[in-house]
C-alpha cells in the first residue's frame, strides 16, 4: 500500500491537559483581529462571527488564552477561518435548544489509582489481586523488553503508593516473578535487531511484497507531492524500534502546520510473506487481546519517547435509551441488531452518510455550509418519530441539512466518537511527538485501542470523508478544509466548553483529523507484532490449561491404569507403534480445506513455498464452478484461519499459506464469506 506525506515541517503546541485549565499570563482577550474577513460568498459575516466567537469566550468562567504571538500553536489565520465558524454553529444551535446541553464529570485521581486502572485496562488485574490467572501470565509471557519495562513502571508505582498509604501488604514484584535481589523484571520476547527506522535487518529478512495501488487512500496529492519515501513495518513492535532514538524531542519553535495536501509524507507499507489483517479479520476473542496489547505498546511507545500518557477519568453518563440521537452506540446497536442481525454502524448513520454519498458529494462547501438551524432542528424531531417506521420522507431533506444532521448524531453522543478516556492522548501525540511517523504510529494503536462500536462507526465516517476529499474538483472542499470542518466536532464534545484549550488545540485537531482521513487504510490494519503476540497468548494459555488438566486427570489416570493394562491385547512380536503424527491421514505439508457452502465440500491441498490463499480460492471456484448455487456463486468468499493458536482469522488473499501453516500446524481451514 503506498501512502503519500511529507514531513509537515514542525510545530510546537502548547500543552493540553483537561485537569490543568490555567489561564496562561500575558495573552490577548480578543480574537477579533486573528480572523480576517471572509472571501467566500457562502461563508458567514466574519466581523459579526468573530464577535461572537469573542462574547461567547468572554463569558467561560475560564478565560481564553489563545495568541497568534503567544500560542506556540502557528497556523494562517485565513487556514483557521472555518474552523471557528464551525465552532460558532455549534454554540448557536445549542443556544436555540436543538442540542442538549450535558457536561461531562471528571473524577479526581487518587494516588495509585491511575495505574491500578491502567493495570485492569491491559488484561493483568491479576498483579492487584494476587490470584494466579492463567491469562495474565500468558500475556505477561509475551511481552518485548519495552512493552515489560512499561508494565514492571506502573506496578512499581502502583506498589509504591500502597505502601506509601499502608493499605494492606503489597507483594513485591520480585515475589510475584520468582526473580532474586536483583532489579526486578519481566521475562520478555526476544526481538530481532532494528535499525532506527523500524526495518528489520537482514538475518530474518521477510520477503516484502508491496501493497495494491487499489488499497491506497488517494486524495489527489500526486502533483508535487514529494519524491523520497519512508517505509512503514509492522513485523517489530513500535516501541522496540524507536528505543535508540532520543528521549526527549522537542518542536522548534516559530513553525506551522502546512495546509497543503501535499505536506503529508508518502509512506510504503509492504506485506510480509503474512500479509495484512484487517481489524473486522480478527474473532472479538482475539482482538480484546489486540487492545490489552495496544495499550501496553503505546503506552511503552510514549515512555520511549520521553512523553507521558495521559487518560481522563470520567463518571459513566447514561444516555438514552431509546431514539436517535443522544443514544450510546452500543445500546443503538442493540436496537438496531433486531431489525438488521450483525450491523456493525447505527441505522440511522449509514443513512445519513448514504444520503450524502448519492446527492450530496459534489455540493459545494458540503459540511462546511451550515443548513437552515429551524429545517435542521425539524428534521431532528421528525427522524425521531418516523425512522424506525419507514415513513421518513429522506427526498425533503437537502443536502447541507443532511450534513449538518450528521454533524449533529456525532456531537449528540454521550461520550465522544473517540472516547473521553483518550482523547488527552490524541491531542498529546501532535504536542509532544515531532515526525509525523511516529505520530502516525501512535495514532495506529490509539485506533486499536478503540471499542468495536466506536471503530467501526468512526471508520464509516472517514470512509465518507475520504469520499467528500476525492469530490474537491466540484464541491471545493480540501482534506484540509473537511479536517477543520470536522475537529470541533469530533474533540469539541456534547456538553464541553469552547475554552482556551480548544483555542490551543485548534490547529491540533485539525490535523489530527487529516491523518486519520489521509492513512485510513493503514490506521485500520491490525499490525503483525501485535498478531504474533496474540498467537503467543493463546498458545500459552493452551499449554497452561493442558497443564491444569493432566494434573486435575492425573488420580484417575492412575487408577484406570491396572485396569487398562488387564484389557489391553497383547502386542505381536515386532510390532511398531507410530507417533500420532505419523498415524494422520494428512502428511506434513498438506492441508484439509472445508468450504460447506460449495458442492465440493472439502479438498486436500498440497502446500508449497509460494501457494497463496488466493490460488486456493481459485481452485476452489473451479472445481464448484458448475454445482454451487447462484447464491454462493455471487459471494465473496474468503479463506479462514481458524482455531490452533488464533480464534478465527480472515486470511489476506495474497498470504503465502505455507508460513501461516507453519505458523499454526493445528489450524482448521475454511472458505466462507467475509464478516461484513
Amino acid at each position: 500500500m503506498t501512502m503519500e506525506m511529507k514531513d509537515s515541517g514542525s510545530v510546537v503546541l502548547t500543552a493540553y491537559h483537561p485537569h490543568s485549565p490555567a489561564r496562561i499570563p500575558g495573552v490577548e482577550q480578543s480574537f477579533v483581529q486573528d480572523i480576517p474577513p471572509s472571501h467566500s460568498p457562502t461563508s458567514r459575516k466574519s466581523v459579526s462571527h468573530c464577535r461572537r466567537i469573542n462574547r461567547m469566550l468572554s463569558n467561560e468562567s475560564v478565560p481564553p488564552a489563545f495568541s497568534r504571538s503567544n500560542s506556540q500553536v502557528s497556523m494562517d489565520s485565513t487556514s483557521m477561518e472555518d474552523f471557528w465558524c464551525e465552532v460558532e454553529s455549534i454554540k448557536e444551535s445549542r443556544e436555540d435548544g436543538s442540542e442538549e446541553a450535558m457536561l461531562l464529570e471528571f473524577k479526581p485521581a487518587d494516588e495509585g489509582e491511575l495505574e491500578a486502572e491502567w493495570l485492569q485496562d491491559v488484561g493483568l488485574s491479576t498483579l492487584i489481586s494476587g490470584a494466579e490467572e492463567e491469562d495474565g501470565q500468558a500475556l505477561l509471557s509475551t511481552l518485548t523488553r519495552t512493552q515489560a519495562a512499561a508494565v514492571q513502571k506502573r506496578y512499581n508505582t502502583y506498589t509504591q503508593t500502597l505502601r506509601k498509604k499502608n493499605k494492606h501488604t503489597v507483594r513485591d514484584v520480585r515475589d510475584i516473578f520468582g526473580t532474586g535481589d536483583s532489579p526486578p523484571t519481566f521475562e520478555t520476547v526476544p526481538v530481532s535487531p532494528v535499525s532506527s527506522n523500524g526495518i528489520q535487518l537482514p538475518g530474518q529478512k521477510p520477503v516484502w511484497k508491496s501493497v495494491s495501488s487499489k488499497s491506497c487512500l488517494d486524495c489527489g496529492i500526486d502533483k508535487g507531492s514529494p519524491s523520497i519515501t519512508e517505509e512503514l513495518s509492522y513485523d517489530v513492535s513500535f516501541s522496540e524500534s524507536i528505543a535508540v532514538l532520543p528521549k526527549t524531542q522537542e518542536w522548534p519553535k516559530n513553525q506551522r502546520f502546512k495546509k497543503e495536501d501535499s505536506a503529508l509524507p508518502k509512506f510504503i507499507v509492504r506485506k510480509s510473506r503474512f500479509g495484512l489483517t484487517e481489524v473486522g479479520d480478527l474473532s472479538p476473542e482475539d482482538m480484546k487481546k489486540i487492545r490489552y496489547l495496544s495499550l501496553i505498546e503505546l503506552t511503552a511507545f510514549y515512555d520511549a519517547l520521553g512523553v507521558e500518557l495521559k487518560r481522563n477519568r470520567m463518571e459513566r453518563v447514561r444516555g438514552r435509551e431509546n431514539g436517535l440521537f443522544g443514544v450510546p452506540l452500543t445500546v443503538l446497536l442493540e436496537n438496531d441488531q433486531k431489525k438488521v442481525p450483525g450491523i456493525k454502524v447505527p441505522l440511522i448513520f449509514q443513512k445519513l452518510l448514504l444520503k450524502l454519498e448519492e446527492t450530496g458529494l459534489e455540493t459545494e462547501g458540503i459540511l462546511r455550509v451550515p443548513g437552515s438551524a429551524s429545517r435542521v432542528k425539524n428534521l431532528h424531531q421528525e427522524l425521531e418519530a418516523k425512522f424506525y417506521e419507514d415513513s421518513f420522507d429522506w427526498d425533503q431533506v437537502r443536502n447541507n441539512d443532511a450534513a449538518g444532521l450528521l454533524k449533529m448524531f456525532i456531537r449528540e453522543l454521550p461520550s465522544p466518537l473517540f472516547t473521553v478516556e483518550y482523547l488527552p492522548a490524541f491531542i498529546t501525540l501532535v504536542e509532544k511527538i515531532s515526525k509525523i511517523k511516529l505520530q502516525l504510529q501512535a495514532l495506529h494503536l490509539l485506533i486499536m485501542l478503540m471499542p468495536e462500536a466506536n471503530r467501526d462507526t468512526a471508520k464509516a465516517f472517514l470512509q465518507f470523508l475520504k469520499k467528500v476529499v476525492a469530490n474537491e474538483g466540484k464541491n471545493k472542499m480540501s482534506l484540509w478544509n473537511v479536517s477543520m470542518i470536522v475537529a470541533p466536532n469530533l474533540f469539541i464534545y456534547k456538553g464541553k466548553r469552547a475554552n482556551q484549550q480548544e483555542m490551543q488545540a485548534a490547529a491540533t485537531t485539525a490535523h489530527i483529523v487529516r491523518l486519520l482521513i489521509r492513512y485510513q487504510d493503514i490506521l485500520w490494519t491490525v499490525p503483525s507484532f501485535l498478531i504474533s503476540q496474540v498467537r503467543k497468548m493463546n498458545e500459552a494459555a493452551m499449554n497452561n490449561s493442558k497443564r491444569q488438566l493432566m494434573f486435575d486427570k492425573g488420580v484417575r489416570k492412575l487408577l484406570r491404569r491396572k485396569t487398562m493394562e488387564r484389557e489391553r491385547p497383547e502386542r505381536p512380536e515386532g510390532a511398531v507403534t507410530f507417533p500420532p503424527y505419523l498415524q494422520s491421514d494428512i502428511p506434513e505439508g498438506v492441508i484439509r480445506v472445508y468450504a460447506p457452502l460449495h458442492s465440493k465440500v472439502s479438498m486436500a491441498i498440497q502446500l508449497n513455498s509460494q501457494t497463496k490463499a488466493k490460488d486456493i480460492l481459485a481452485r476452489f471456484h473451479c472445481e464448484n464452478s458448475c454445482g454451487s448455487s447462484q447464491n454462493v456463486r455471487g459471494q465473496i468468499q474468503s479463506l479462514h484461519e481458524i482455531g490452533g493458536n488464533i480464534g478465527q482469522h480472515c486470511l489476506d488473499p495474497d498470504a503465502f499459506m505455507l508460513d501461516i501453516y507453519r505458523a499454526n500446524p493445528q489450524a482448521e481451514w475454511v472458505i466462507k464469506p467475509k464478516a461484513s
